[in-house]
């Protein structure tokens, strides 16, 4: 049987297993804790702990399901693949690393998950093997090493407590303030790997992973992990951690949908898009609003993952071209594909009744109903209208207008695995979000707002959609705005440089000053007057003492009759 198959109905039979149990402890309002002791060293012992409660359940159930679809359509997506098992086995891995780190209330646990995920990433990045792909998993790497420290810098002062159990601690870590440290850690953690600002840049390059990855990180694994921890930790934050946070976000979030609004290559315009609802989870989770961040992580999970894939068939059947400019009038060609990718284009808009307007626009509201200021008011309503105008351009460019492939191209709604994997989304996307709505808050939210606050939303949606239309226009006869002002699109579309700085700024400098170190010191003179000199001393200091222990009668009598000759002599 095909490995694929297996994979996916295994995956698939566990999701809605867990859903099921999710539900049960969620009506019954049940947390389950199985500890596994391992080691006992001065008062602190090691224990493998497993936190198991409705959120915990209900997000394994989502990685899991979207896992099975992603599996599912890579049978044939990774069809000509001479390294095919290899590569579902490291999607396995990723998965597996992603369940360890949700199930963890433990530290240490939590660091095994992370850096899995971020080994596995690696690996998965650099899979097409290619220079642009080895710095893009150099990228990668490198950025969520710095998280990895942090959370080892955390258990290491987690060990005052004497136990690496961060849950039985949340409230005492915000009111301790010298345990605010490890708060802090976490934040620059979490920054690392849902990649806010300055730690953005690795996310559009990690673009180089093949599409199912892409998928599979950019919708419930690898980016959401931080949001997800943050949601644990939520208790711990004072002001000025959630005032820092919250200014952090809104700047990615804003960031991100400028940066996509220039992009010209398909999945980069998605993975910014990505950036950009990160930003919006980890604003509204620092307002208070922990469950609605974890609410529309839950939501996004599901359109980011169909967006993806039908990005995957699109750029499969165009023989991989990622180029926007080169596609047009799909809508022809790949008619079903084009209607899921309109479906969850809209979902990320915020459409009302699909699943991203049940979070989206209550996330909006509930901040409209805080105390902030007038600078979260215009970034947020301007993100938001920034999403759906790059949504909109990236329907404008692909579905609509004239085919700008090959005039003789083959292109058609081949592929049946990859549809069929993309039709087990679709019902998600649309039902999901009004089902989780009712599932996990025990009374509904109602929000009553102005009535200029209430439309506000849908008029910053109707200005992206123009905005949208007229920066993207694509005509002989029309000049397209974004093209007549090449150097602000370069600068915007370029993340405001930071690709630029994180490679050359950072990894660059640190990576040639650890070879220069590396080539003068560890392996030049340091070494030569160090180590290897005091280990030529002791060697030969001890084969001569050697020679006089063994020869030691011969030495004796040789010696003295030196010495009895000398003293004649003299």
């Amino acid at each position: 049987m095909n490995v694929c198959l297996i994979y996916s109905f295994f995956f698939f039979f566990f999701s809605v297993s867990l859903f099921m149990l999710s539900l049960n402890l969620m009506v019954l309002d049940l947390t389950y804790f199985l500890e596994f002791d391992f080691l006992n060293i001065n008062s602190t012992y090691v224990a493998m702990t497993l936190l198991i409660d409705w959120m915990s359940v209900l997000f394994m159930s989502f990685v899991l399901f979207i896992s099975s679809m992603v599996i599912f359509y890579s049978d044939e997506y990774m069809s000509g693949d001479l390294n095919f098992n290899r590569f579902i086995l490291l999607v396995v891995m990723f998965v597996m690393s992603m369940m360890f780190l949700i199930l963890s209330p433990n530290l240490i646990s939590i660091l095994l998950g992370w850096d899995g995920l971020g080994l596995v990433s690696y690996c998965l990045v650099i899979y097409y093997q290619n220079v642009k792909s080895y710095n893009a998993g150099m990228l990668t790497a490198l950025s969520n090493r710095i998280g990895d420290v942090a959370l080892l810098m955390s258990i290491a002062w987690m060990m005052n407590y004497g136990s690496w159990n961060y849950i039985f601690y949340l409230f005492e870590l915000k009111n301790d303030t010298y345990m605010n440290l490890i708060s802090l850690l976490v934040i620059l953690a979490a920054m690392t790997k849902s990649a806010q600002i300055p730690f953005s840049s690795w996310l559009p390059a990690a673009m180089a992973a093949p599409t199912p990855v892409s998928s599979l990180v950019h919708s419930s694994t690898l980016v959401t992990a931080g949001v997800y921890l943050l949601i644990r930790f939520n208790y711990s934050f004072n002001d000025f951690m959630m005032y820092f946070l919250l200014f952090i976000s809104s700047m990615t979030m804003f960031m991100s949908g400028l940066g996509a609004s220039f992009e010209f290559d398909l999945k980069k315009i998605i993975a910014l898009s990505t950036l950009s609802q990160l930003g919006l989870m980890m604003s509204i989770l620092v307002m208070g609003g922990h469950m609605l961040a974890f609410f529309h992580l839950l939501t996004h999970a599901l359109f980011k993952a169909l967006l993806f894939m039908c990005a995957g068939n699109v750029i499969h059947n165009l023989g991989n071209c990622q180029d926007i400019r080169y596609m047009g009038s799909l809508v022809n060609m790949m008619p079903l594909t084009c209607v899921f990718l309109n479906i969850s284009n809209l979902s990320l808009c915020g459409l009302p009744f699909l699943s991203g307007f049940y979070s989206k626009d209550l996330v909006v509201e509930f901040m409209c109903m805080g105390y902030f200021n007038l600078y979260i008011y215009v970034v947020f309503y301007l993100s938001i209208g920034l999403t759906v105008c790059y949504s909109f351009r990236l329907v404008y460019y692909t579905c609509t207008g004239n085919i700008n492939y090959l005039s003789l191209n083959m292109i058609s709604e081949k592929g049946f695995v990859m549809l069929k994997g993309m039709g087990g989304l679709i019902l998600l996307v649309v039902f999901m979000g009004s089902t989780l709505s009712w599932l996990m808050f025990s009374f509904p939210y109602l929000i009553v707002l102005p009535f200029n606050l209430k439309v506000m939303t849908l008029m910053m949606i109707m200005l992206g959609v123009w905005l949208g239309y007229e920066i993207s226009k694509f005509d002989l006869s029309l000049n397209s705005l974004s093209m007549s002002n090449y150097s602000l699109s370069f600068f915007l579309a370029s993340m405001w440089n930071m690709p630029l700085i994180s490679t050359h700024g950072l990894n660059f400098y640190s990576l040639n000053l650890g070879s220069k170190f590396y080539n003068n010191l560890d392996q030049g003179w340091l070494e030569f007057y160090g180590a290897q000199k005091i280990n030529n001393v002791l060697s030969s200091t001890s084969k001569l003492m050697q020679f006089f222990f063994t020869n030691n009668i011969k030495i004796f009598i040789m010696m003295m009759l030196v010495w009895l000759v000398f003293v004649f002599l003299l």
